[in-house]
Parts: C-alpha cells; sequence; structure tokens
C-alpha cells in the first residue's frame, strides 16, 4: 500500500458503503488538497467541479502505483477512461480547508474497474463527500475498450467481479 500523505492525518479505511477489502494488496492511495480560492464560489464553499479535480490528482497517483503512468499511456496509446462517476456531497468544504482524498481499487472486471474515494477534513473529522467511478482502458486514436492488463487478474483477485 503506498500513501502520498504531506502532513495533514493518517490513512484511514474509506467508508463508502460499498464492499470493504481491507487488504494489503488492494492498491490504496492517500492525497492532501488544500481549498484555493478557485476552488470555491462567492460564498467561499468549493463548488462540485473542485471535488472531481480533486479526486482526479488522486485517481492519476493511484493509476501509477497500478502500472498506468502517464507517460506510458500515451506511448501506448492506451488511457483509463472515466465511463460513469458517482459523487455523495455529505458537508461543504470552505476556503482555506486542509482535506485528505483516499482512494483505492475496488472491483475489477475483463473489461472495467472500479475505483472508490473519500474526501475528509482531519481537523474537526468530517465527511466531505464519497465518489465511486467505473472506468475502462480504451486504445486511441478508435476509443475501442481493451482488456485490463493481464495481470490483474492475479494480483488483484480478491477484487474479481
Amino acid at each position: 500500500m503506498k500513501r502520498f500523505l504531506l502532513g495533514v492525518g493518517g490513512f484511514k479505511c474509506l467508508n463508502t458503503g460499498w464492499p470493504l477489502m481491507n487488504d494489503h494488496a488492494t492498491p490504496q492511495i492517500s492525497t492532501d488538497v488544500q481549498v484555493m480560492f478557485f476552488d470555491t464560489d462567492c460564498a467561499g464553499v468549493v463548488h462540485n467541479l473542485a471535488y472531481l479535480r480533486f479526486i482526479e490528482v488522486n485517481r492519476t497517483l493511484l493509476a501509477e502505483d497500478l502500472g498506468m503512468p502517464l507517460v506510458n499511456m500515451a506511448d501506448r496509446g492506451t488511457f483509463p477512461v472515466v465511463v460513469r462517476t458517482e459523487i455523495d456531497y455529505k458537508r461543504p468544504a470552505k476556503l482555506g480547508d486542509r482535506l485528505v482524498v483516499e482512494g483505492r481499487l475496488a472491483l475489477i472486471a475483463r473489461l472495467r474497474f472500479w475505483v472508490e474515494f473519500e474526501i475528509n477534513r482531519p481537523i474537526d473529522g468530517a465527511l466531505i463527500a464519497q465518489s465511486r467511478q467505473t472506468l475502462c482502458v480504451v486504445q486511441l486514436p478508435g476509443g475501442k475498450p481493451v482488456p485490463l492488463p493481464a495481470d490483474w487478474m492475479s494480483r488483484f483477485a480478491h477484487l474479481r467481479r
């Protein structure tokens, strides 16, 4: 398990309501975010698009841990593509808040995989948002889905759907 913690809080298991496999072989990552002015509306509350950007950063780093670094994807022409995002906003985050985004690989199938995220505010323990995304790997150009990397089926057998 690789963690990216920049000094705010510690890693906590996700509590998304989806089946939790707290296995050391389950790829998971934690990233820190500080809410900036451009993340907020005129009332200083984080707008919904900013949460998706926080998740995107976490998911990109998780993809690197899974063997999909951005440079290699561009060289091969295969990219993980988000095909569905679900997000539940629990509490508002505000200008200046320091947040922790926790993400993990949740399930895999032949052509798809699912990742789950939780955004927390460590200073008061508030759960800010929970998200689940469905992705598939696509060959570009052409946009044709391709099977997940062969080694995933053995490495992450406990996550197979």
